[in-house]
């Protein structure tokens, strides 16, 4: 297969924010003695994409690896692009191995594998590693990987084999889907973090009794840090610190934060102070914040905190509202905000076909084109599944009310404020869409505690989500080309990403690498422009046979 491998290649290439080439003469990197070659068969354009696109160098995921490899394997991997270096989008792949090295082992030449995006041992300032960001993605042709880099230290490949007997967009799609369910299925830290750090701040006096019932119940962690403006704590087994004030503390410093007291500006402060996938926990103790509170919200997506609280005294209150997970409930009233896009499409047919009974799922969306593509998807689905369906513009009549959960796609701060005010007590707020990890928002907490309600967010998905995604499909029990609106060859990826940007297509769009001057077409237009392909579709939708039908072209 070498002698069918060119020097150069097409890549779209992100060099600078917002901005965008199509690259024609990039090179083909030759594998190193670790390294894997691949053909790009498909990739799909994702919203994430755009994050990158505005953010370039400052995204969590363009940040130099800081731990977890050897810089000198770093520095032989030419597809490794950290902060300002240009790099190729594209994480949704599915890909072909082309040529590997002599010491690459378990990989097949010829083979078909999907590719996990995220290398969560490889941390950097903010986040992790990742293929599409600070190592080059699949909007190219071909694109090197080095097995040294996607190998997990439990030894688990991010080259997932996949069968050919699928169309490779079903494939790609697995990834997006893979994401949504672990959305979902991520289960949720309902002990203190064992051994970890814990900060108490404190503006009054503590029941030390209850917070050693605290304590003993739910764990011990390692060292507790206090800021009281009273001794407590006293005769504690523990390692105990105090600070004077919670500013000389260190930002992201503790996995467990526990407030007692009522005061905004405090809690403002203490956000910053919670780690990645820490607990911030707001006792009361029968006070009032009176006014909306500056809020991490950002930081709930990409850093993976979560905040529970009490009107009471005691904070094991709050602990008991922590949802296993963030799965949908039996009986829920589900809101899904942003329904008509890419990704609404796919958390609206999940839920629909979840299993899970006596749910209603409500699917919001200002565009009227958008939400009448939805429907024609999921009102047949929810029929034959026996849920409810409802489409709905936010725009038009009363808003919703008493939601068990929310799902929302836009990453606007104000409508997680305003989903405090629409939800059921115990409802579930599933801030899907990433907001920036530097982005706050105020928001009503006294209401929030009062309803003992539960912001979650996961940001990409997890190796086993990803194959528990891909066995569906190849069982024929999910056709993720359900969300297919629209095809592309890498002419058109650029046009592809700039109407996910201005949401202009109610759906997937599907980039082929190897199709050559093919601009953005959706499903509608296929009839028009490409007949013979569009008589492959099936219901006027995505199928292996319409694709294998434009691959012959």
């Amino acid at each position: 297969m070498s002698g069918m491998i060119p020097e150069k290649q097409k890549a779209v290439q992100l060099i600078a924010p917002d901005e965008l080439r199509l690259n024609r003469e990039k090179p083909v990197f030759s594998p190193g003695p670790y390294q894997i070659l691949c053909r790009v068969e498909a990739v799909g354009l994702c919203f994430s994409d755009l994050k990158l696109l505005k953010q370039f160098s400052e995204h969590v995921r363009k940040g130099d690896i800081q731990s977890g490899i050897d810089k000198k394997i770093l520095d032989e991997v030419p597809s490794y692009v950290p902060g300002d270096k240009p790099t190729v989008p594209g994480h949704e792949s599915v890909v072909i191995v082309c040529q590997v090295g002599e010491k690459v082992t378990d990989i097949e030449t010829g083979a078909r594998y999907l590719v996990q995006t995220d290398y969560r041992w490889l941390p950097n300032v903010n986040s992790n590693a990742s293929f599409g960001y600070n190592f080059e993605g699949g909007l190219q042709q071909y694109v090197l990987m080095d097995q040294r880099i996607i190998t997990s230290p439990d030894g688990d490949s991010m080259l997932i084999p996949a069968s050919k007997e699928l169309s490779a967009s079903a494939v790609a799609l697995v990834e997006p889907w893979a994401c949504v369910e672990d959305s979902y299925a991520a289960m949720e830290r309902r002990t203190l973090k064992a051994g970890g750090k814990m900060l108490v701040a404190a503006e009054g006096d503590i029941d030390q009794k209850l917070f050693l019932a605290f304590i003993k119940k739910y764990g011990n962690p390692g060292q507790i840090t206090i800021v009281a403006k009273s001794a407590m704590l006293a005769d504690i087994d523990i390692d105990v610190v105090n600070a004077a004030d919670v500013s000389e503390l260190d930002n992201a410093a503790f996995d467990d934060v526990i407030y007692f007291g009522a005061d905004a500006r405090t809690a403002a402060k203490l956000f910053p102070k919670v780690g990645t996938a820490g607990l911030l926990n707001i006792v009361q103790c029968d006070g009032k914040f009176g006014v909306d509170v500056e809020t991490q919200i950002g930081r709930v997506h990409y850093g993976g905190i979560r905040v529970i609280g009490t009107t009471g005294s005691d904070p094991a209150d709050s602990m008991q509202f922590i949802p296993k997970s963030g799965e949908i409930r039996k009986g829920d009233k589900i809101n899904v905000i942003g329904a008509g896009g890419p990704m609404g499409v796919m958390h609206v047919i999940r839920n629909i076909c979840q299993g899970v009974g006596d749910i209603t799922v409500y699917a919001g969306d200002l565009d009227a084109e958008r939400l009448e593509a939805l429907s024609r998807i999921a009102k047949p689905l929810a029929q034959s599944n026996s849920v409810g369906y409802e489409p709905y513009d936010p725009s038009k009549g009363d808003p919703l009310t008493d939601v068990d959960y929310i799902a929302i796609m836009a990453p606007v701060p104000k409508i997680v404020a305003d989903s405090i005010s629409s939800c059921a007590e115990k409802g579930i707020i599933n801030i899907f869409a990433g907001i920036p990890a530097t982005v706050s928002g105020e928001i009503d907490l006294d209401a929030y505690i009062e309803k003992h309600l539960y912001f979650i967010g996961t940001s990409g998905s997890v190796l086993s989500d990803m194959k528990a995604v891909l066995a569906k499909v190849e069982a024929g029990k999910l056709d993720t080309n359900l969300s297919v609106a629209a095809i592309c060859g890498l002419e058109g990826a650029v046009e592809g990403i700039r109407a996910v940007e201005n949401r202009l297509i109610p759906g997937k769009i599907i980039v082929y690498p190897s199709v050559s001057d093919m601009g953005l077409i959706t499903l509608e237009e296929l009839k028009d422009k490409l007949p013979d392909v569009a008589a492959g579709l099936s219901g006027g939708l995505w199928t292996k046979q319409a694709e294998d039908r434009l691959l012959k072209k």
